[in-house]
């Protein structure tokens, strides 16, 4: 009896042994894929942001020179990138996230091919590249009588001559931000009217018989408790995507920097200083600091929509 029992187990074992190389081998690409595009550019970026690197002779050790000078001596930086940056996070982050679920709530109040066809309008901006952006949007703000913005205040008599929109200091970088609004309505919209549509309707019965009143309250006490996994991929991907979609100022503006750093924000000062100035060690430096600070935040959304046991 104890020997077919012992035969038993060390089948079982050997299952599972053999369920675990399965298992393993379709991890595997995805690993695999993970280190070479994720861990070692992250650890290469690390490494560099302490030498000296041009990109034609090997590193210099240089130790924490580039964060010393980043912080003391980068007058661009502390003066214009920080405060275009944190306005533009701001702004850009929290408020297209905010209307990313108002609008997903609002159209999950309509009938279904109402409902697809306003979320099709609205996805599909998400899904135009920056370059191709710019181009509408240099039309629209271009700085003579033939640009629509122009042209129609010309018209209405708000101003007496031209502006030019995407060259002024004191445009640009609002421009860029409503731009950004803009197109900001991509898979993190679409989760989270996914989820606004999957949370089972008997839950509203019951709030309503336990006192709730109106559609506001609905939506504080049932719908977004009910959607958090859905609210934090959507504001993990505002995070990612507000401090990575800065080319647009480039692409407006068409230069880099940008007419005097109006729009500089950090991933423009990370290409101005690498592909510029081929300054690699420096912008290296750059991206560790941005990747703490989206770190930093990815970390506070885990905490505001996560679950308790993470």
């Amino acid at each position: 009896m104890a020997s077919l029992t012992l035969k038993r187990k060390n089948r079982g074992s050997k299952a599972v042994k053999e369920q675990q190389k399965i298992a393993y081998l379709f991890v595997f690409p995805y690993v695999l894929m993970f280190t070479v595009f994720i861990i070692i550019p992250v650890a290469a970026a690390i490494y560099l942001s302490f030498t000296y690197f041009d990109t034609v002779r090997a590193p210099i050790w240089v130790g924490f020179d580039n964060y010393i000078n980043i912080l003391t001596n980068d007058d661009v930086f502390m003066q214009y990138v920080i405060p275009n940056t944190l306005k533009y996070a701001i702004i850009v982050g929290p408020g297209g996230y905010i209307l990313s679920f108002l609008l997903a709530w609002m159209l999950a109040q309509l009938a279904p091919k109402l409902r697809t066809l306003f979320a099709l309008i609205i996805y599909s901006p998400s899904l135009t590249s920056g370059v191709t952006m710019a181009v509408l949007w240099r039309v629209i703000f271009a700085g003579d009588n033939s640009g629509y913005l122009n042209s129609v205040l010309l018209n209405l008599g708000v101003i007496i001559e031209p502006i030019i929109w995407l060259q002024s200091k004191e445009f640009l970088l609002t421009i860029m931000i409503v731009v950004t609004l803009w197109s900001s309505m991509g898979v993190g919209f679409l989760a989270m009217l996914a989820g606004i549509l999957s949370v089972n309707t008997e839950l509203y019965e019951a709030g309503y018989i336990d006192g709730i009143k109106n559609k506001f309250q609905e939506m504080i006490y049932i719908t977004i408790p009910s959607i958090k996994p859905q609210m934090l991929f959507g504001a993990v991907m505002a995070i990612v995507g507000t401090f990575s979609a800065s080319g647009i100022g480039v692409a407006l503006s068409g230069s880099n920097p940008t007419p005097q750093y109006a729009g500089q924000l950090i991933v423009n000062h990370i290409e101005y200083y690498g592909f510029n100035k081929y300054e690699m060690g420096y912008a290296a430096a750059l991206s560790v600091i941005l990747l703490m600070v989206v770190y930093y935040f990815s970390r506070i959304s885990f905490k505001l929509f996560g679950s308790k046991d993470e």
